[in-house]
């Protein structure tokens, strides 16, 4: 395959996963937040002190999904496990001691990483056509 061809597929893959899902984690916390709200359960995965508690969780994400899908890309999806576990080790004193928090953690992780492995697969399929 032509190495610009290599180039732009691998930046695009990277940037579609990494920008793109924060639209998607964000579209599932809506729905998360939605359904909280139904049920009647003020301390949802949107509460303010979910959000209060989880800070830098954007800048997190946006690194997770470049590593998700990058590692993917280099044919080492094993790394997927290494980067969920530094996510949860490092937010773990933040999340022990507030469910709320602990349910946006738990439900934006699953998105991102849903979000960045489909992209990363796809750009994998396009570098092996």
């Amino acid at each position: 395959m032509n190495p610009i061809l290599v180039t732009l597929s691998v930046l695009g893959t990277l940037a579609v996963a990494t920008v793109g899902g924060y639209w998607a984690v964000v579209g599932v916390m809506r729905l998360a937040s939605a359904g909280a709200r139904r049920r009647n359960e003020g301390d949802g995965p949107e509460s303010q002190s979910a959000r209060d508690s989880l800070r830098g969780g954007r800048w997190i994400g946006y690194l997770e999904r470049l590593a998700i899908a990058g590692s993917i890309l280099v044919g080492y999806p094993a790394a997927i496990a290494i980067v969920v576990a530094i996510k949860g080790l490092g937010r773990y004193p933040e999340l022990k001691d507030n469910p709320a928090a602990s349910e946006r953690f738990v439900i934006g992780t699953l998105a991102s990483v849903i979000f960045a492995a489909i992209c990363g697969v796809g750009g994998s399929s396009l570098l092996h056509i």
